[in-house]
C-alpha cells in the first residue's frame, strides 16, 4: 500500500518536471526568434519605446508646468 503511494507522488514529479522543462523550451524558442528575427520586429520594437518615451515625456512636461510645487 505505502508503494503505490509513492509511485503516484514520483509520476506527478516527473509530470510537473516535464511541463517545467516544456515551458523552459517554449521559451527558449521564443526568445531565439525575438532575437534573430529580421529588422521588422527591431524596427517596431524601437517604434513602440520611443512613442511611449515621447508621450512619458510629454506627460511630464505638461505635468510640471500645471501647478507650483510645495515648498
Amino acid at each position: 500500500m505505502l508503494k503505490k503511494k509513492k509511485r503516484g507522488l514520483a509520476s506527478r514529479r516527473s509530470r510537473g518536471q516535464s511541463t517545467l522543462e516544456y515551458l523552459v523550451l517554449v521559451t527558449a524558442v521564443v526568445a531565439a526568434f525575438i532575437v534573430f528575427l529580421p529588422g521588422s520586429f527591431r524596427i517596431a520594437y524601437n517604434s513602440v519605446l520611443n512613442k511611449t518615451t515621447n508621450a512619458m515625456i510629454n506627460m511630464a512636461d505638461r505635468l510640471s508646468g500645471s501647478r507650483p510645487l510645495a515648498p
